[in-house]
This record gives structure tokens, sequence and C-alpha cells, in this order.
């Protein structure tokens, strides 16, 4: 089992690292779905991207304080459940900004968000799993 100790400042690069390269993908593809102004979208993309910054940082500090306590690897499966989880919290945290800078309802913006987390569940497992093959290659190279 390898446990995963990370810094202050890895943890920023990590989020930062996942959410810049995120919103260059869905911003656009979000725009070009809903209709709505590239302009709009890419403001409400950088938002929830600032926002899923900071839970990023906290989700993966509780991930990896969980793995500690309970000894678990990072397997494909806890990849799965980490994605999931780290996204369905986000729904909560979003959808109230959503449905208020698009001047929509909360049902309206948790059908938008369900359409983010069709992109952004994905993502978020590919992305991790990457990160985790390089980070360990750099961590053994030293």
């Amino acid at each position: 089992m390898q446990i995963h100790h990370r810094s202050l400042s890895e943890r920023v690069f990590h989020a930062f690292a996942f959410e810049i390269l995120a919103i260059g993908i869905s911003a656009p593809l979000a725009a070009w779905i809903t209709g709505h102004p590239m302009l709009s979208m890419g403001i409400l993309t950088a938002v929830i991207a600032m926002i899923a910054v900071v839970w990023n940082m906290l989700y993966n500090w509780l991930f990896d304080r969980a793995q500690a306590r309970l000894g678990f690897d990072r397997t494909y499966w806890v990849r799965i459940g980490h994605a999931c989880g780290f996204e369905g919290g986000l729904i909560i945290i979003a959808i109230p900004f959503v449905a208020w800078w698009l001047d929509i309802s909360l049902w309206q913006a948790l059908i938008l968000d369900i359409g983010f987390v069709l992109f952004y569940l994905p993502y978020g497992f590919l992305f991790n799993l990457g990160y985790d093959k390089i980070r360990q290659n750099l961590v053994t190279a030293d």
C-alpha cells in the first residue's frame, strides 16, 4: 500500500492544474451545448473552478486522512468513488450559484450541473489517475 503525503504547495498545484485544464475544455463545450454566450459560460466555469479548487484541496486532504486511517490502496474502484464523492459535494455547493448567475431555477441549475458532472466525472477520474502515475514516477526517480 502506498500512502500519499502531499505538501500544501503540491495540493495547490494539483488543484489549479485540474481546474485550468477543465475550464479550457468545459467552457466552450458548455457554451456550445447550452446556447449561452461563451463569456457567460466562461465566467460560470471559472467561478465554479475557484469554488472547486478550495473543495478539491479540502476533499483530497480528507481523502488522504481516510487512506491513512483505513489503509486502503488507490485502486481504480477507489478512484471511481473518489471522483463521485468529489463531484457530489461540488454539485451541492455550486447549484445555488449556477441558478443565480444564469437566472434559472434550482431545478434547471441541477440539470445543467448534471451535464457538467457528465464531463467532470470521467475527466476527474482520468486526470487523477494520470496525476498519480506521473507523481509516482517523479517520486521514485528521486
